[in-house]
């Protein structure tokens, strides 16, 4: 069979770096990990082509050649994966799909003519897919109603990639998380029940990407890496020695909840073996709206602790935020302000409420008759859509309030401020003697079209760049990389921001930051 596995398009989002990509002659941030998964579990007397569309595009020459195509996508990719299914029908090629979009609404892709769609997790139900294809079987819907034993898993397909054009690769240790966030789909794709790999794997998944020339970050792509503390202590142990053995070939960074500030042991831990940074799902300050959304995690203790008891550990903190709570009250933008220059977290990922299928959110919100059907972020894809429901406060409200934020954190003062804060917070690891790693070449010129643009055509920022790049040599050498690789992704979110902004006033019919005085009055009456 020869088989043509392609990787959607993303629009801009936020975490496209599409600026950043371009300053530092990359393409695309990591690597799509679940089709090369799926690419590892296809018979070897298959013939396979791979295109990461986000990288390199797939030519005329081979459409003609495949029999089948095929498709994973997330929610975000929509547009382009339908087109691509389309494409396929017309060509009368066979197209299977699968991943988190198709699993979540597989009638998008049956509507679009995909003959196979290969849903939930692809250790059980890729076997049935290629059993149906053994039959000669025209189509077929194939669901897992347990969860596989992730310890089954092969090595993804690392040597299908143009690695090079990636800022950094991508290995998974689990699936699952153990906590109950009203609003998130994971637990609904994967399970309460955190399932990981055994450490042995892992460390083969390393050694392929080491022996095929890999150097610099990896992300460790699990939602939540700490749901199994006691196994991921377990990799841990056995990592750190395989670090030393190989003199820190890579840095490492994750998703994690807020708790892994409570444990003391799993941060000197993941110092040791080489983590750089962690993503936390904070979402707000609000009390009341992290018990509405049943994020309990984060109520046990205060988050500004928390995250500088993350810093003191050695790690520098991405974060998301949601504003658009049911009971929420006004001036959540600005609360989510105030927390994020407390803390200095460099990127915040701010965004409005979405009711993604089949969460509890979604059940609940149509049990009550508040789904708005074919609006917002179902349809957008993006952080930035106002919600597909009716909120609790007026949506105008929210929307300002979303835009005020965004526009004023990544402001290129206020945001350079941060980065450079942010590194100072951090307490450094003397086993790394860098954070962030880029190979020379495209170092090189990351740092040149740095300096050029920020150290010179940005007048507003060209005396604070300098200001700070100094002290940083001074105080921290071992964080310039961090540091000028977090300036240049600014180039990226300067643009964000502005799109960001467009994108909810198409959306509202009128920009939030100029907002009507008639709505203003509106919602002062509230």
């Amino acid at each position: 069979m020869k088989a043509l596995l392609l990787y959607p398009g993303f629009p801009k989002t936020f975490w496209s770096y599409d600026e950043f990509m371009k300053i530092a002659g990359l393409k695309a941030f990591i690597p799509p990990l679940g089709i090369l998964t799926v690419a590892a579990l296809l018979p070897a007397d298959w013939e396979i082509r791979f295109y990461d569309r986000n990288v390199n595009q797939e030519t005329d020459a081979d459409w003609q050649w495949c029999e089948i195509v095929i498709l994973s996508a997330m929610l975000a990719q929509k547009q382009d994966f339908l087109a691509l299914i389309q494409k396929a029908v017309q060509l009368g090629k066979k197209v299977a799909v699968g991943g988190p979009y198709p699993t979540s609404v597989p009638e998008a892709a049956l509507q679009a003519g995909a003959n196979y769609l290969i849903l939930d997790e692809g250790e059980i139900t890729v076997p049935q897919f290629l059993e149906a294809i053994a039959q000669n079987q025209e189509q077929g819907i194939f669901r897992a109603l347990e969860k596989p034993d992730v310890t089954t898993s092969p090595i993804p397909r690392f040597d299908l990639l143009k690695r090079d054009e990636y800022l950094t690769m991508a290995i998974q240790f689990s699936r699952g998380c153990p906590f109950q966030c009203e609003f998130c789909d994971i637990i609904n794709l994967y399970g309460r029940k955190p399932r990981t790999k055994e450490p042995s794997q892992t460390l083969a998944e390393l050694q392929t990407l080491y022996d095929l020339g890999w150097r610099g970050s990896v992300l460790i792509v699990d939602d939540n890496f700490i749901g199994n503390t006691r196994n991921v202590k377990r990799l841990l142990r056995e990592l750190i020695p395989w670090m030393q053995e190989r003199h820190y070939p890579f840095t490492f960074l994750t998703e994690a909840s807020v708790n892994l500030a409570e444990d003391s042991e799993l941060l000197e831990l993941m110092n040791q073996a080489g983590f750089y940074a962690v993503f936390l799902g904070i979402e707000t300050p609000d009390q009341d709206s992290l018990q509405v959304t049943r994020k309990f995690q984060n109520t046990r203790n205060p988050l500004l602790e928390a995250c500088q008891t993350i810093n003191q550990a050695g790690l520098l903190i991405y974060a998301g935020f949601i504003i658009g709570f049911d009971g929420e009250r006004a001036g959540a933008g600005e609360r989510i302000q105030t927390f994020v220059e407390q803390t200095s977290i460099p990127q915040p990922m701010l965004g409005v409420l979405q009711a993604l299928p089949n969460t509890a959110l979604w059940q609940r919100l149509k049990q009550e008759q508040r789904l708005l059907e074919g609006f917002g972020g179902l349809e957008v894809g993006d952080q930035n859509s106002l919600m597909n429901f009716v909120p609790t406060r007026p949506m105008a409200e929210v929307a300002k309030e979303y835009v005020e934020a965004i526009w004023t954190m990544y402001e290129p003062r206020n945001y350079l401020r941060r980065c450079f804060q942010q590194c100072l917070n951090i307490t450094p690891n003397p086993q790394l003697q860098q954070t962030m790693y880029f190979p020379p070449g495209k170092g090189l010129r990351l740092l040149a079209q740095l300096l050029w643009r920020q150290g010179w055509q940005r007048r507003e920022i060209r005396l604070q760049f300098w200001q700070q790049l100094w002290a940083i040599l001074r105080t921290k050498p071992q964080f310039l990389n961090m540091y000028l690789g977090l300036c240049a992704a600014g180039e990226h979110f300067w643009e964000y921001r502005v799109l960001a902004r467009e994108r909810i006033t198409e959306q509202l019919g009128f920009d939030p930051l100029t907002m009507p005085n008639s709505v203003e009055q509106e919602l002062a009456t509230v």
